[in-house]
């Protein structure tokens, strides 16, 4: 079992509130993302619960037991940093059951568990290897192992993809992904990168400025985000965000259309938000209209960045059929029922 329960966390250096009293909670066998922007308090909030930091206020919880208190080896949690940090005078073998031999385990235990543990993570071929003769995506597989081997409640991830090159990331995503379906285990996985948010997590938790923006699943949090942050943080390319002010008939975009809801707080809404797989271009007047002003072809996806006097530049996903040429006069629609509206505080309208 794995479940770990966060109450009113605070962490202070000093006079400077770092994380401002968090409430959460994850269920054994969840994969759950921290995502959030340099300097959020996702990976100070992971070194809590692992008990690399210390909790300046509220409670941690691992299976119903307070562990605020209790030091990292207490905790059965297993942490794999962003620096493999793995022994170079040690091979693959050594490195892994380095850990269960310090604890005094016995040798046939130790044999035993390194072979389970290299087994799930492809690991065999390599374990009289010396981590200079492996790659990057191989050495953060031994780091992986060197946590599987512990049998912990939980595995806890701080950022351990951001040293690889783009392919390896890719590749990599797939194996935690993969390891999580066999373990059954749970996993905290801390990253800046929205996409691996995206495609790991059972659960994300949106983090800014030390406190949680909102917390649901990939799906939810795309689909419904409830601040106009989230909005933005979520999705590649980012919402398009559009300024305007209610009217009777409805939300009007400066110098443009009206846009039609059923936002009962309507008065207060000052922000309309649309992705740009929910724009589509029209051969007469639309929501909006603009001039074409870059055109990225991209493979399987492509955009163009339309110049809309008023509103700024707004990002559409186009066919790729079309070659938009730039200085292209275009109209664009809006999927009525794809719209997000904000007020001034930035919280989404109900």
């Amino acid at each position: 079992m794995g479940a770990i329960k966060l109450e009113k966390i605070e962490k202070w250096f000093g006079d400077v509130q770092v994380i401002k009293g968090i409430d959460l909670e994850i269920n054994d066998g969840e994969m759950v993302v921290f995502v959030g922007p340099s300097g959020c308090g996702k990976s100070t909030l992971l070194r809590m619960i692992a008990g690399l930091e210390e909790t300046s206020y509220g409670e941690i919880y691992l299976d119903g037991e307070k562990v605020t208190d209790k030091v990292p080896s207490e905790r059965a949690l297993s942490m794999v940093f962003q620096s493999y940090a793995l022994y170079p005078h040690m091979n693959v073998e050594e490195n892994v059951g380095f850990g269960l031999k310090t604890a005094g385990m016995p040798k046939d235990e130790i044999a035993q568990k390194v072979r389970q543990a290299s087994t799930v993570l492809e690991l065999d071929a390599y374990l009289k290897r010396r981590p200079k003769e492996l790659s990057g995506g191989q050495r953060q597989r031994v780091a992986i192992g060197r946590a599987i081997v512990r049998e912990p409640k939980g595995f806890l991830f701080d950022e351990p993809l951001s040293n690889l090159d783009a392919a390896l990331r890719v590749q990599m995503r797939f194996e935690i992904a993969k390891l999580h379906e066999k373990l059954k285990a749970t996993m905290i996985y801390v990253t800046h990168d929205q996409v691996e948010a995206m495609t790991l997590a059972d659960k994300i938790v949106v983090l800014r400025d030390g406190i949680v923006e909102q917390v649901g699943s990939p799906k939810a949090l795309y689909e419904r985000p409830q601040t106009l942050f989230v909005a933005q943080f979520i999705g590649s390319p980012k919402m398009n965000i559009l300024d305007g002010e209610n009217t009777s008939k409805g939300f009007s975009l400066k110098g443009h259309g009206v846009l039609p809801h059923e936002i009962t707080n309507k008065a207060s809404l000052v922000k309309c938000g649309i992705r740009p797989e929910h724009i589509t271009v029209s051969n007469s007047p639309a929501d909006v209209s603009g001039e074409v002003v870059l055109y990225e072809y991209l493979g399987s996806d492509c955009y163009i960045y339309v110049d809309c006097e008023n509103l700024g530049v707004l990002t559409v996903r186009v066919d790729d059929k079309i070659a938009y040429q730039t200085g292209q006069n275009v109209h664009l629609s809006f999927a009525r029922e794809r719209l997000h509206f904000f007020d001034a505080a930035g919280q989404a309208g109900k």
